[in-house]
């Protein structure tokens, strides 16, 4: 069990750091970042082949992930808009804690279908924190990708 949880705990740090340094590298290419978002998002979810991890089972987390980074991505565009720096920070901050509250929402319900279903459901480290992290690169990728469109 303690290996388990090691190599988990390994996992999603590798994950972290990549995702870190990849953003860090694309960070000033508006029209490519949204597409290495989700990129890395599908790299999440390729990392957990090994570990026999399904990805229906973290859909509820990928939910939550999506809907969160969405809507903060939406607000800290339109902060940026309206108040540079600062509006970017105060758009993530209440952003975040909107969406939080409206992710969980979602999360919750997907996870009471998902167990009326029959389908395990169960959180665990890895499936939880790589869920979590899948949604909202997807989340905040497809914002970006939409954004660059759009020229916002």
């Amino acid at each position: 069990m303690r290996r388990k949880s090691f190599l988990a705990i390994l996992n999603i740090l590798t994950l972290c750091i990549i995702i870190g340094f990849v953003s860090a590298f694309f960070v000033e290419d508006s029209s490519l970042i949204g597409f290495v978002l989700i990129a890395l998002a599908f790299l999440c979810l390729a990392s957990l082949l090994p570990f026999g991890v399904h990805w229906k089972s973290m859909q509820p987390d990928i939910f939550f992930g999506l809907i969160d980074n969405g809507i903060l991505a939406i607000l800290a565009i339109f902060g940026g808009h309206f108040a540079g720096v600062t509006g970017v920070i105060i758009g993530g901050v209440v952003g975040n804690a909107i969406t939080d509250g409206l992710a969980g929402i979602f999360e919750g319900h997907w996870a009471e279908k998902l167990r009326e279903k029959l389908i395990a459901e169960e959180r665990s480290i890895l499936s939880s924190s790589v869920g979590k992290m899948t949604g909202c690169l997807l989340g905040a990728g497809t914002v970006l990708i939409i954004a660059s469109i759009l020229k916002l």
